[in-house]
């Protein structure tokens, strides 16, 4: 007997897909999850609730901004070849002080605000007129660890054990608190510290500090900023200032010999008076002593005219930093009103509430 070929089964068709329906499911499901109000009320409540905790316990952040323009050095290019040209004629080579900005040139500089040894510079130092419980200064790295705690962190920790103290000006410091500023630098670099140029095409520079104190805040702008610009001048006019004194110290010695020559000539002219026609050394001695004096005021005019070159090149390489905007305050924070807080909270709360009921009814 051969078997019987089993009857088809019948295809089940999909349903159609409606908006209006999958629509009228979300709102039965939104109607089901306000029927429970009372658990979305105390949701809302507690949501409230934790907002205003939030409020109350998330630190103020105080932002200090400041806006500066960098003016270069006005010899580069013709100007700067005219002066190493004019110096060359008096023996001095400054062609290779004129030339152009270096590594400190355009936007270089938005990396030299933030390097690390420079932020460590500007904590080092006072901050205001205050001083600690040992009668000391206090550095900016002092009041820094005050107002976030740190203080009393190292002072409870097992592998710093006791009152740590940054005192202004003084760079070398031991192991322990140069490693615990040095933590100090990175948070300010990674989460504190905003450097920008906002359009490219100008020359204009804006920094920004998000700090926990309004007045650490606004001074450590100011003082980062003063600190990088005086190592900036600094640098670019090393070599510039290091000629001026050393010009300015052979002009000066100089010129004290040629007032002792001076002296000393008027003294053979004066014994000129009474000589014997015998003896001819006193008319020897006032040649001799009138031509030192000739020689010796030329070379003087000569180290004056190229001292006066430097000098004039020095300005001209002397580049500006010129402050736009400065902090003021009251600083703007990161603070909003309290009841937008708790209506943040309680909106979260019951949002997320709704969501599990729903859940849950599925």
């Amino acid at each position: 007997m051969q078997p019987t070929n089993p009857l088809p089964q019948p295809i089940e068709q999909e349903e159609e897909f409606s908006l209006s329906g999958q629509l009228l499911g979300l709102w039965k499901l939104v109607l089901y999850a306000l029927s429970k109000w009372r658990l979305l009320a105390l949701a809302a409540v507690l949501g409230a609730l934790l907002g205003l905790g939030y409020y109350f316990l998330k630190p103020v952040i105080y932002t200090a901004h400041i806006t500066f323009v960098v003016e270069e050095s006005k010899s580069a290019g013709g100007g700067g070849s005219l002066m190493s040209a004019l110096a060359g004629q008096f023996g001095v080579d400054i062609g290779g002080l004129s030339g152009t900005s270096g590594v400190l040139a355009g936007d270089n500089v938005l990396q030299l605000l933030k390097s690390r040894s420079l932020i460590k510079k500007t904590l080092l130092t006072p901050f205001t007129n205050s001083v600690n419980d040992k009668g000391t200064a206090r550095s900016l790295a002092d009041e820094y660890a005050r107002v976030y705690g740190l203080d009393k962190k190292w002072l409870n920790s097992r592998k710093v054990g006791r009152a740590i103290a940054f005192k202004p000006g003084v760079l070398s410091l031991p192991r322990t608190e140069d490693s615990l500023l040095q933590s100090i630098v990175k948070k300010i670099l990674e989460k504190e510290l905003i450097i920008a140029k906002p359009d490219k095409k100008l020359g204009f520079f804006e920094m920004s500090t998000s700090m926990r104190s309004e007045q650490l805040s606004a001074l450590f702008c100011t003082r980062l900023l003063k600190t990088t610009t005086d190592f900036y001048i600094d640098t670019k006019t090393r070599r510039l200032v290091t000629n001026v004194q050393r010009l300015q110290v052979k002009a000066d010695s100089l010129l004290y010999a040629l007032n002792k020559k001076t002296y000393s000539s008027a003294d053979a002219n004066r014994m000129l008076l009474d000589i014997n026609p015998v003896y001819a050394a006193p008319a020897v001695n006032a040649e001799m002593s009138a031509r030192d004096k000739i020689i010796q005021g030329t070379i003087y005019a000569d180290i004056v005219k190229n001292l006066e070159i430097s000098k004039t090149s020095l300005i001209q390489e002397t580049p500006t930093v010129q402050v736009v905007d400065e902090p003021e305050f009251p600083l703007p924070d990161n603070a909003s009103d309290w009841w937008l807080a708790a209506l943040a909270g309680a909106a979260l709360l019951v949002l997320i509430a709704g969501v599990i009921i729903i859940a849950l009814k599925k």
